[in-house]
């Protein structure tokens, strides 16, 4: 009965240090600029 318990609570934390990464893998993540080369900073005029 304790391995059960054993492997319960290692595939826990397993699944707790993959939901951290992936949160921290989002975070990071940057939204490219959409602003073109040529365009003026304010936007078409």
């Amino acid at each position: 009965m304790t391995a059960a318990i054993g492997k319960t609570r290692m595939e826990a934390f397993s699944d707790g240090v993959i939901a951290i990464l992936i949160t921290i893998m989002a975070l990071e993540l940057k939204v490219p600029d959409r602003r073109i080369e040529n365009e003026p900073i304010g936007g078409r005029t």
